[in-house]
């Protein structure tokens, strides 16, 4: 399945929300490539997952792939649900940029780029 199959196939307002995520992280990642990743779309660069995104019944997610971002930035999440790989989020309230540039820039620096 390709990414875009996989966003098709998304119930709205699901698949708005994750449309609007891909493309600020296209716009983050100028030069990740895009891959399913474990069956969902995730952003790559040099081969390591940087973020990744799916969508649920009742939520929509966000995954650093990493265990250690989502905790480091416990304050930045008040009022989310997530665990220490998954940020789920509303499907009709979708994730602010100012907290996705930072998740992407805490990953990017786990992985020694940027």
């Amino acid at each position: 399945m390709t990414i875009d199959e996989y966003l098709e196939t998304a119930p709205e307002p699901h698949g708005s929300a994750l449309v609007s995520l891909r493309e600020l992280l296209r716009s983050l990642l100028p030069d990740a490539s895009e891959e399913m990743a474990y069956g969902v779309p995730a952003f790559k660069i040099g081969g390591k997952s940087v973020a990744g995104y799916a969508y649920f019944k009742g939520h929509c997610s966000y995954f650093p792939h990493s265990g250690s971002v989502l905790p480091e930035m416990a304050e930045d999440l008040e009022g989310y649900d997530w665990d220490k790989g998954t940020l789920r989020f509303p499907p009709d309230a979708h994730l602010p940029e100012s907290l996705v540039e930072k998740l992407v820039a805490a990953r990017l620096k786990e992985i020694g780029v940027g």
